[in-house]
């Protein structure tokens, strides 16, 4: 990581020497790869406690999965745009995703992040009524340590059939479509041959296991977090050098960041998300929003669900 720091963030034409290269997308896909694997194998055995280590080694796997298909969705895992694409479709696979599906919904994400009601991976969080039902059923799963908010952001950005008819595109609204209904047709495909209860045994749990990380990881990026509303009004969407203020980083020790491309590097990867993943240490900046991990999940675990979605710290005033 380089050690002079800047007080204000470089313009992004000075980070042009930050390109992806084959060699790095190739050993993070290998690590992904390996693990899957050696997960799935140590799963199948008889001893249970093989088969708990698996599942936690593919849960491990999982969220790398999930990790390298965001990178393959900014075409930043490699240099190669094939690779990216053939990559971020196995990752897709891995991470319950379909590839096409989220390089869309993602791409919107970055235009109007900040604009909590027009970034679709913020829009039902827009403060509205919400019934006693709502608010009880979020506690509850986030007192329990329930991943709801990993199966919602699946089912209610890339599943849903709804969002994807409104695509106004056509062609690029038969594209996303196929890609779901492809990866439907796939994973049916998988559950005749295997069986449900193969499936359980062998990602039930590591899929629990992954979804419960990216539950920290997910909602720590932009949840409590206060953003304009449009109303409904036209308006311009955030540069990305002035996203920094719409976004938190979580910080992981170095060798989960590592490990996960340094997902946690959050603020920067909007600022200049052009960067590989694994060279934004490298950008000489600062970030204002940063928080070290346990301290947030100690503070955001003391709070209630619903007052940590559904609102902000300009509402509560807690330091999150």
């Amino acid at each position: 990581m380089t050690t002079s720091v800047l007080s204000a963030p470089p313009p992004p034409s000075t980070l042009a020497h930050l390109k992806a290269t084959d060699a790095a997308g190739l050993a993070f896909a290998g690590s992904a790869l390996a693990l899957s694997a050696g997960g799935i194998w140590l799963s199948s055995r008889d001893a249970v406690w093989w088969w708990a280590a698996g599942q936690i080694v593919f849960g491990i796997a999982l969220l790398q999965w999930f990790v390298l298909l965001h990178e393959c969705g900014h075409q930043t895992l490699f240099r190669t745009r094939s690779l990216n694409r053939v990559v971020g479709s196995i990752a897709g696979f891995f991470a319950l995703i379909p590839f096409d599906v989220w390089t869309h919904v993602h791409r919107q994400h970055h235009r109007w992040t900040g604009w909590q009601d027009l970034d679709p991976t913020t829009s039902t969080l827009v403060p509205r009524q919400r019934t006693a039902l709502e608010r009880g059923i979020v506690d509850l799963c986030w007192r329990l340590w329930i991943p709801l908010f990993s199966v919602v952001y699946r089912v209610g950005n890339f599943w849903n059939p709804w969002r994807l008819v409104r695509v106004e595109e056509s062609g690029r609204r038969t594209r996303l479509i196929a890609s779901a209904v492809g990866s439907l047709a796939i994973y049916a495909a998988i559950g005749w041959w295997l069986g449900s209860s193969m499936i359980l045994r062998l990602a039930g749990l590591a899929v629990v296991v992954s979804f419960v990380v990216e539950d920290m990881l997910l909602i720590s990026q932009h949840t409590h977090v206060p953003m304009e509303l449009s109303r409904g009004e036209r308006v311009v969407p955030h540069r990305a050098l002035d996203q920094e203020r719409y976004t938190r980083s979580l910080r992981l020790p170095s060798g989960a960041s590592r490990f996960l491309v340094h997902i946690d590097a959050h603020e920067l990867h909007h600022m200049y998300p052009f960067v590989p993943g694994y060279r934004l240490r490298e950008i000489p900046y600062r970030v204002q929003n940063e928080v070290g991990w346990w301290r947030w999940v100690c503070s955001a675990r003391a709070v209630p669900g619903d007052i940590l979605l559904f609102h902000n710290r300009r509402d509560t005033a807690l330091d999150l």
